[in-house]
């Protein structure tokens, strides 16, 4: 764990952002490569192609050239890494992600599992748009793209955030 001044992986958010990708909180390998998304068995990077998101794979490490994409990174816990049933339970800071995403207004939030989503909306979810809203901000609910949630993954909700985000 990071200390409590310090984030474990910095947020990649700035104003003008079409979409931001927001996760529960850093697996351990994310927080010792201090990469988003950094375990080999996590999908995130290969999908992020496959879908169109990115021109290439990119590596974990770089990570910050999706702002140039008009896409951005961030957890709803910033001082914590793990797995989500490892995490204490004060563990997100609701509160800090709601004010981080009403001060940079991306178009879209893409919740990377329904536990992230679950958190911040604090009901069952679905894949896919959801009613609610942060702000004018649109929430979109993913499959995890965890090896360890791969009796869940499925492609099509990362595909049909993808051709949204084309549609911009």
């Amino acid at each position: 764990m990071a200390t409590e001044s310090a984030p474990i992986l910095p947020d990649m958010l700035q104003p003008g952002l079409r979409l931001v990708f927001c996760g529960t909180a850093p697996s351990r390998r994310s927080a010792s490569e201090a990469a988003y998304y950094a375990h080999p068995g996590n999908a995130f990077w290969r999908t992020l192609h496959e879908v169109g998101i990115t021109p290439r794979r990119f590596a974990p490490a770089e990570f910050p050239q999706l702002l140039a994409l008009g896409v951005g990174l961030t957890d709803l816990s910033k001082h914590h890494s793990g797995n989500d049933n490892q995490l204490p339970r004060d563990a997100f800071d609701l509160d800090a992600f709601e004010a981080r995403i009403r001060r940079h207004a991306p178009e879209a939030i893409a919740f990377t599992s329904k536990n992230a989503a679950r958190a911040w909306l604090r009901h069952a979810v679905d894949y896919g748009w959801q009613d609610e809203r942060l702000g004018d901000t649109r929430l979109f609910v993913l499959p995890s793209p965890s090896g360890q949630a791969r009796s869940a993954w499925r492609i099509e909700p990362w595909q049909a955030v993808s051709d949204w985000l084309h549609t911009r």
